[in-house]
């Protein structure tokens, strides 16, 4: 596939080819302007005198200037015109300026035409896994309006819309589902002529916005400004680490761009770090907590966020089909038609054993980060609720630990490793039942605590935070007592649900470091352990330990690194002391960043370093990627962990 060029901003983006055009493109990684989980523009098509042009320039990322187009032409036989293309995305609105120049001395014309169409597909269906989804009933429209067109897709109460118009205004052809807009530019001798064209998308359901610019250059301007104000002031990097502080600033670039507009619990709108780029352009409940975690020294803001964002999403009520219980926090949120229409479970869907916990863990770190408990005040419902359903609805009471089931009409597992088999015995095997995973269990411990701490500091409630540490220290000791596998001296990765250690050795266990639930004796060794060549690559830890019966190093949780994994163990083998293997961590995942442009990837392989080759990307990563973008601020603050100890 050619390098594609992404546009980003508010929970919409576009992603074109080289020369700025938009094919329709399906499977990893489709182009199109995106807002809400479908596509709003599917083709847009740039020809001159009935040609592809040449791409001279390649157009770069936001504010990277215009791709440069020419006529094919020869070393004798130059092109007579150049077109500059600049492209810039504000608010769900494509704006593209063109400027033709005549590179001759003479009269000049040229017929500049641009196609468009608007398939309006949902997301889910262009992912390349021949999933067919009945959509009786949908009707698409093509009007043409004085100086452009309008796509319209209907169904039901479902309608979206997307608006192409220009100026100067053209002439402009329908042709099924596509419209042609068309110009006969007539150029001076080395003169030049100017398009402006504007692709409006209007998502259905979505608040209203802000008007977007009218001209590239405006759009640019405030994109600019919204960035320097987020990325404003990089954060020091220790001695030693200065590709990690290279990986540290784009990680930051990339984290400006992924914040969507989410409404808070008081209806007011806040920007949230969504997912990814670009299946998951939305809140995600464990992703978000997390990259707000990793940035909460840096960007306080986006846990200031994430956090009432959350707080409005927790489940009231049950609804087994969407796996919500009360006090519950939300895994995804969804604003395609399939979701609308509950073709998809993932609208509003609970299907995240892990994100309640984290929550309270973030709820209490952004209090002892900042000092500041008005948050933590603001939300203590929602907290409490929180705790309610670890224990009614969790596990914690009737089992003793956080549990999930497999939903058959949507996850699998509910953990972060939520794809099918990634909770696996050493022969392979996926755990059944009632499934505890050992990182749920540290969250837990560690949410409990933290929670503790807020109803003794900021609700005055001290017999209730006696209650949740004494918890704690239960689960602590029969947390030890069940997954600890003596016989391989390291943490099983859950239990199923008859009770039986899932013995597949994992990174889970480095999220117990994080979390503290081990003893230091324990600790230290699983994270020495971790360490080891099986699961150290040389650019990060895997998911699987290879040499086990399920690892693969190109499968998605059984052998690949995830940095956002990797940057929770280093947090926890700082934690337990092991500063030095802290560093090589962070080296490590930094060295894999600078082969990236200092952006790391969602998922690399499970490939063992070897001289002279980079790391290998995991095919179906999305990229920019939340967490990936905010793992670099979360190893500085490891490797920082040492000056400040």
């Amino acid at each position: 596939m050619s390098p594609r060029r992404l546009l980003l901003h508010a929970g919409a983006f576009a992603a074109t080819g080289p020369g700025g055009d938009i094919a329709g493109t399906r499977g990893a990684s489709p182009d199109g302007l995106f807002t809400r989980d479908t596509r709003h523009l599917s083709t847009w098509i740039l020809t001159v005198d009935g040609r592809t042009p040449t791409v001279l320039v390649p157009a770069r990322g936001p504010g990277g200037g215009a791709a440069v187009l020419t006529a094919v032409g020869s070393r004798d036989e130059p092109s007579d015109w150049t077109l500059f293309r600049r492209q810039a995305l504000r608010h769900g609105r494509l704006v593209e300026h063109l400027r033709i120049t005549a590179n001759t001395g003479r009269d000049t014309s040229v017929t500049v035409r641009l196609e468009a169409a608007a398939d309006f597909a949902d997301q889910f269906e262009l992912r390349g896994d021949d999933r067919q989804y009945d959509k009786a009933g949908a009707i698409r429209t093509l009007d043409l309006l004085p100086g452009g067109a309008a796509f319209h897709y209907r169904r039901g109460d479902w309608h979206a819309s997307t608006t192409v118009t220009a100026s100067p205004a053209p002439r402009a052809e329908a042709a099924g589902e596509r419209v042609a807009l068309e110009w006969t530019v007539e150029l001076p001798a080395h003169g030049s002529a100017e398009i402006t064209v504007h692709a409006t998308a209007v998502p259905h359901g979505a608040p209203a916005a802000p008007a977007p610019p009218a001209t590239v250059a405006e759009a640019e301007e405030q994109a600019r400004r919204e960035h320097e104000a987020f990325t404003e002031g990089a954060p020091a990097v220790p001695s030693g680490h200065e590709e990690l502080g290279r990986a540290c600033r784009q990680g930051l670039d990339d984290l400006a761009g992924l914040r969507v507009p989410a409404a808070g619990p008081d209806g007011g709108t806040v920007h949230v770090p969504a997912a990814g780029v670009p299946w998951f352009l939305t809140l995600f409940g464990r992703d978000s907590l997390l990259t707000s975690y990793f940035a909460l020294p840096y960007r306080p803001g986006l846990a200031e966020a994430t956090l009432p964002a959350l707080a409005a999403t927790q489940a009231a009520e049950h609804d087994p089909a969407r796996i919500a219980e009360p006090g519950k926090i939300v895994h995804e949120i969804r604003h395609g038609e399939l979701a609308h229409f509950r073709q998809v479970p993932y609208g509003r869907y609970y299907g995240s054993v892990d994100s309640t916990p984290l929550f309270l863990v973030l709820l209490h770190a952004h209090a002892e980060r900042t000092g500041d408990l008005a948050l933590a005040r603001r939300l203590e419902r929602q907290a409490r609720a929180a705790v309610t359903w670890m224990f009614d609805h969790g596990g914690l009471k009737e089992r003793g630990y956080l549990t999930y089931r497999a939903d058959g009409h949507g996850l699998l597992n509910q953990n972060w490793k939520d794809s099918e088999g990634a909770v696996c015995f050493t022969d392979g095997t996926q755990a059944t039942g009632d499934i505890a995973v050992a990182e749920a269990q540290g969250y837990a411990y560690d949410a409990l605590l933290r929670t503790a701490a807020l109803a003794r500091d900021a609700w005055h409630d001290p017999d209730w935070a006696a209650e949740l540490e004494s918890a704690a220290g239960d689960l602590r000791a029969r947390f030890g007592a069940d997954f600890w596998m003596a016989d391989r001296a390291f943490p099983a990765l859950a239990l199923d649900g008859a009770g039986r250690r899932v013995d597949a050795l994992a990174s889970d266990a480095g999220h117990l470091l994080w979390s503290g639930i081990l003893d230091t004796e324990r600790g230290r060794a699983t994270g020495r352990r971790l360490m080891e060549d099986d699961f150290f690559s040389g650019w990060g830890i895997r998911t699987l330990a290879a040499g086990q019966a399920p690892y693969h190093p190109l499968s998605y949780h059984r052998g690949s690194i995830w940095p956002h994994d990797n940057a929770v163990i280093a947090l926890g083998l700082a934690r337990y002391g092991l500063h030095g293997e802290a560093a090589v961590l962070a080296r490590a995942l930094a060295g894999a960043a600078a082969h990236h442009d200092h952006r790391l990837p969602e998922v690399i392989a499970g490939y063992s370093r070897v001289p002279g080759e980079g790391p290998v990307p995991y095919p179906h990563s999305c990229s920019p990627q939340a967490w990936a973008a905010a793992t670099p601020l979360a190893l500085l603050t490891a490797v920082g962990a040492r000056a400040e100890t």
